[in-house]
């Protein structure tokens, strides 16, 4: 009731003013904080108010119509904002749509619903015990921006609950049935049985003898997701293992230490890479002890000092490429690389349509690459905590009040706001 009578009091107030006036929230050096900028819009975008994004303006600015409401709203959580007459946006929609210009202005039309991949109350029985020491870099930056989400998991995704959701994010997850590979390090830990053992109760709980084939199904069932139109964004272990899981589709690749009997001596093999959403021709780490699943990663090998680990966005034409132009936005061209169990891709298992948004040349590899699949997207993301260059198991969370301008949290923050973005037509 209390979000009606807002909405209603927003839209007599929008009226009343005849659109006389837009607030602007600059996205570039300007803005005090851009991560909260971008709830903001989802919050108009709450209230069916439509917003524009003013790709490679000013980083990328928001714009909607002036209330004392959004004003207000603005100054609470200390989002920077400019007043704008009418006549005066108009201006800047003329220079925007100029065609000797690299920019566009894409209507925001309906704020998307969010689910995040995690596990929840009901999966975790065990109250009181944890069994994710480490943060969600996308969970963290919801948050931080008040940007509402759903957590689900497995049972909810095997009950097509994902047609309730324009948006579904996985991060932290290893959907080969292995834990992470974990065992090497932390099979004597509290929150690494607690996980195997539930994850092992879930699988019996829905007709699967072991958790690989229960973490298949969901796969698949994302993929069908994404397929009939749906947006998914990964980050971390949930990139390459989930596209490892589509290829062993009906081939044992676990060893003993995850589900009590040897793999398939000739997994490598039987691979099908045609099933895969962004990768091909990898190769599984035999190693069942070791922090990594495949050479999809470009984790080990990377001779670089923190301090000189950059990648580099792509420029994209706004006006004939809005999709990933709306998804590299950002106030720099270079962001700070940032490690995970999945850091980043390297190029030569990368689809040839498979489209790569921003790469550390010099390292052959890539951080962030994007593809429509069907009727849907995704959007692979290497690293754990655009914030934190190494992560450790049980490490405090990443305090985004300390990183308001942060470009590798925009990142996340546009795929975020993408679903909103009015649809063109794809250009052939």
């Amino acid at each position: 009731m209390k979000r009606i009578i807002l909405s209603l009091t927003l839209l007599l107030t929008v009226v009343s003013v005849g659109r006389a006036a837009f607030m602007l929230l600059p996205m570039d050096l300007e803005q005090k904080n851009h991560l909260k900028a971008y709830g903001i819009t989802y919050w108009v975008l709450e209230h069916d108010v439509e917003a524009w994004w003013l790709l490679n303006y000013r980083g990328g600015s928001f714009a909607f119509p002036h209330t004392t409401i959004f004003e207000k709203e603005c100054l609470t959580r200390g989002v920077s904002f400019e007043i704008i007459p009418d006549a005066v946006f108009n201006n800047i929609l003329a220079e925007i749509a100029n065609p000797e210009v690299n920019m566009d202005a894409v209507k925001l039309e309906k704020a998307p619903k969010i689910a995040v991949y995690t596990p929840t109350e009901e999966f975790m029985s065990n109250k009181g015990e944890s069994i994710q020491p480490w943060d969600d870099a996308v969970t963290l930056v919801l948050t931080y921006a008040e940007i509402p989400f759903d957590k689900i998991y497995d049972e909810e995704v095997l009950a097509d609950k994902l047609v309730e959701y324009d948006w579904l994010h996985l991060h932290h997850e290893d959907f080969t049935g292995q834990y992470g590979k974990f065992y090497a390090g932390f099979n004597g830990q509290a929150w690494y049985r607690i996980n195997q053992k539930l994850s092992e109760e879930m699988a019996r709980r829905n007709g699967f003898q072991k958790v690989s084939q229960l973490k298949l199904a969901v796969a698949k069932k994302i993929k069908e997701y994404v397929v009939g139109g749906g947006f998914m964004f990964a980050m971390c272990s949930a990139t390459d293992t989930y596209d490892i899981a589509l290829a062993a589709d009906g081939v044992d690749i676990c060893d003993k230490y995850y589900d009590g009997d040897p793999p398939d001596p000739h997994a490598q093999e039987k691979l099908d890479f045609s099933k895969c959403l962004a990768f091909e021709n990898f190769e599984l780490s035999k190693n069942p002890l070791e922090y990594e699943h495949s050479n999809i990663d470009s984790h080990y090998g990377r001779n670089i000092p923190p301090d000189q680990d950059y990648f580099t966005l792509f420029d994209f034409s706004a006006k004939w490429d809005p999709v990933p132009t709306m998804l590299t936005q950002c106030h720099t061209r270079t962001v700070k690389g940032f490690m995970g169990q999945t850091t980043a891709f390297k190029k030569n298992v990368i689809k040839s349509n498979v489209l790569v948004m921003g790469e550390n040349k010099p390292m052959k590899e890539a951080r962030y690459i994007h593809s429509p699949y069907g009727q849907g997207f995704f959007t692979f993301y290497g690293g754990h905590d655009p914030e934190d260059y190494r992560h450790y198991v049980n490490d405090p969370d990443t305090d985004l009040d300390l990183h308001p301008n942060s470009p590798g949290y925009r990142l996340i923050l546009n795929n975020v706001l993408f679903p909103a973005a009015r649809k063109k037509k794809r250009k052939t």
